[in-house]
């Protein structure tokens, strides 16, 4: 098998994982979504601490963390994918995952629009017209549901900061993600010891402490972890070895993913206003991939040329 298609196999593969992931917090829905994401967190740190201390790569976690600008980037990093990672286990236990894979699916237009407010990007013709589609879509479900899709916002802002925190971070994506969850672990060790001493709830009200009480919910969460890490780990492989248009063009895979749990399993409304919003975003994405398509063509740029988040 040549690299190329090995590249391909890891990037499906991850968008999988992320993309059914959706399944697994389902079934945590009677836990907490802060007490979930206190345990995702600290298995996460778990996972990656056994699979780069073998590789002796644990000092690059202390790099990231080493400097005083690389460990504030990587400390806003953490913060920004805590909360979408929040947003996301809280859309799905409340029965909003479908508004969750719209967030994602917008991502890569915000990412779009951050690059060119925070970093001066320019932006193509065909960019311009992708995010102005897209809002429009917004917009119809602002004025068809009446209520403006706020999660989806909230995923998609969150995520893309984290993209911009992620540029200024020149660590590998295991080690830099790696000091990111070392630095949020204190936290979450200290919301669970008040959950399960003192009986702490988050903003759903519920009570939680179930970590060692129930098998199935344990295990789940442990799960958790390596959920975390291992699509990470091929999202890294992929993309040394796979166009970025490529990689852009399999990651929408996740939200699709995503959709279909919604629609399907979970059995969320799809509404007219729905399918009218849906397709104007799909066409949004379809404009601005084939723009990248074209342009790193004609430039020719490999991928390492680029900051992926």
């Amino acid at each position: 098998m040549s690299d190329t298609l090995r590249g391909l196999f890891a990037m499906v593969l991850a968008c999988t994982i992320w993309g059914l992931s959706s399944l697994l917090y389902k079934q945590l829905a009677d836990v907490p979504p802060l007490e979930v994401l206190a345990h995702r967190t600290l298995w996460s740190l778990v996972f990656f601490a056994v699979i780069l201390t073998p590789q002796g790569r644990l000092a690059e976690i202390r790099q990231c963390l080493a400097r005083p600008r690389f460990a504030l980037a990587t400390a806003a990093a953490a913060l920004a994918i805590s909360a979408n990672w929040f947003g996301f286990i809280y859309s799905v236990q409340m029965g909003h995952a479908m508004e969750a894979s719209l967030g994602y699916y917008i991502f890569p237009l915000v990412a779009v629009l951050l690059g060119l407010f925070v970093f001066g990007d320019r932006l193509r013709p065909a960019q311009w017209v992708a995010v102005g589609i897209a809002a429009a879509a917004v917009l119809v479900l602002t004025f068809g549901l009446g209520v403006t899709p706020k999660m989806s916002l909230f995923l998609a802002l969150t995520f893309g900061l984290y993209g911009v925190f992620k540029r200024r971070n020149t660590a590998s994506p295991m080690a830099s993600v790696g000091a990111e969850v070392a630095l949020l672990a204190p936290i979450a060790a200290l919301w669970l010891a008040g959950v399960h001493e003192y009986g702490w709830s988050d903003l759903t009200g519920r009570s939680g402490g179930y970590f060692g009480t129930d098998v199935t919910l344990s295990l789940l969460l442990i799960l958790s972890g390596p959920l975390t890490g291992l699509p990470l780990m091929l999202f890294s492989y992929a993309t040394q070895r796979l166009t970025l248009p490529t990689v852009g063009l399999i990651q929408y895979l996740n939200p699709t993913l995503q959709f279909l749990c919604a629609t399907f399993v979970f059995g969320e409304p799809f509404t007219h206003w729905h399918a009218i919003a849906f397709p104007m975003i799909w066409t949004a994405l379809a404009i601005y991939s084939l723009d990248s398509w074209r342009t790193a063509r004609r430039r020719r740029v490999p991928v390492d040329k680029f900051d992926l988040a």
